[in-house]
């Protein structure tokens, strides 16, 4: 596709999707649904592809016997095996897209790394990392560096944007509990950008699924946008990149926090480690008429770029049954807080966590219904 063309896709800071309303992915605002067969909608996550210059630009961290044949176009071949093995319903690229300082043409370059995406005709949309703009290419967002001097590091999600994610959130929730077909509850929703929050540091082996092998490169602010989403309520996931070296998913308050470890092979990473991708499945439930009704379930589990694409640490974001178990749980902590019963009346609150699954590619020894609206 021509650059031309290619600017007219809707790239942004953040990608905010609930499980309710029509996705406005691009100019023409396709509506993305779920599959009338499987009553799924898949979401395949794409973390720093490093794209560059195309066969001339070199793989990094591979091993020796790699070199001479590895270039950009193993991460092309990557995704072209990703689209057919897992038919997503919409793409999403999390920054760093391109490595702005090698690339010769950087709009070149960009249209090269979202070409499996737009041949495929799959809906895509796209965050920019602080690689992006490291060229000629000029763009808006954070998911950059720092623009105050007397702040170093990262930037933030700004005030501004988390203002239209607060609107959006609370015009989705509306439009969810309202008739013809009101809900009892809001749309979980689910939330793409390229830097990890503070608050990616909560957590260490033993409360995550996944590995991580290098620090948390957040703002050396915290924005609190994780407390924005966790007072709109709807978020059940956010999904970040930035940090090749790290795919783990954690919960916190209610939102896992997942990273997709690196996919570019012109990217960073660890010789013998595999690159990968992260998939996202939403699920409906059956009514009693045997018609699809509201989301059941979000999944998720991660792709390897090995012989088999390799699928590793499945595990259940969020359940219908168990935001039932924890809203109840909630409920009878409150009373037993009041003193309005005795705790020993209250049952045991159930454990939710899931059992970490390790990455087959190391042994480290730590072991369609309607949506939402980008």
């Amino acid at each position: 596709m021509a650059a031309k063309n290619m600017r007219n896709i809707r790239i942004s800071c953040i990608i905010w999707l609930a499980f309710c309303w029509l996705v406005e992915c691009d100019d023409r605002r396709q509506p993305l649904r779920f599959g009338g067969k499987t009553g799924e909608f898949r979401i395949l996550q794409v973390a720093d592809m490093h794209y560059a210059d195309g066969w001339k630009t070199p793989c990094e961290d591979v091993f020796p016997q790699q070199m001479p044949s590895c270039s950009d176009l193993n991460t092309t071949a990557f995704i072209r095996r990703l689209i057919l093995a897992e038919r997503p319903d919409l793409i999403v690229f999390t920054g760093d897209n391109i490595f702005g300082f090698d690339a010769s043409n950087p709009e070149t370059s960009m249209n090269a790394a979202f070409a499996p995406a737009m041949l495929s005709n799959i809906p895509w949309a796209a965050v920019l990392g602080n690689h992006d703009q490291e060229s000629t290419l000029s763009r808006e967002d954070s998911g950059d560096y720092s623009t105050i001097p007397s702040i170093p590091g990262y930037g933030w999600i700004k005030p501004s944007q988390q203002f239209w994610f607060q609107r959006t959130s609370l015009k989705l929730k509306r439009s969810y509990m309202k008739k013809p077909e009101p809900q009892k509850a809001p749309a979980p929703g689910l939330v793409y950008f390229h830097i990890p929050l503070p608050e990616y540091a909560s957590f260490d082996s033993s409360n995550f699924t996944g590995v991580k092998q290098e620090g948390i490169s957040s703002a050396s602010i915290n924005s609190g946008f994780f407390t924005t989403m966790v007072e709109a309520g709807d978020v059940k996931a956010a999904f970040t990149g930035h940090d090749h070296l790290n795919d783990f998913c954690g919960e916190l308050t209610g939102i896992h926090l997942c990273y997709a470890g690196g996919f570019g092979y012109h990217a960073y990473g660890k010789a013998g480690w595999a690159r990968r991708a992260r998939m996202v499945v939403a699920s409906l439930e059956k009514t009693e008429k045997e018609a699809w009704g509201t989301v059941k379930s979000i999944k998720t589990w991660k792709r390897l770029d090995d012989d088999h694409l390799t699928a590793i640490d499945s595990q259940v974001l969020w359940s219908k049954r168990s935001n039932s178990l924890f809203v109840e749980n909630e409920f009878q902590e409150m009373v037993v807080k009041q003193g309005l019963i005795p705790l020993e009346m209250v049952g045991a609150r159930e454990g939710l966590k899931r059992p970490r699954s390790p990455d087959s590619a190391i042994k480290s020894g730590r072991r369609k219904k309607r949506i939402g609206r980008l």
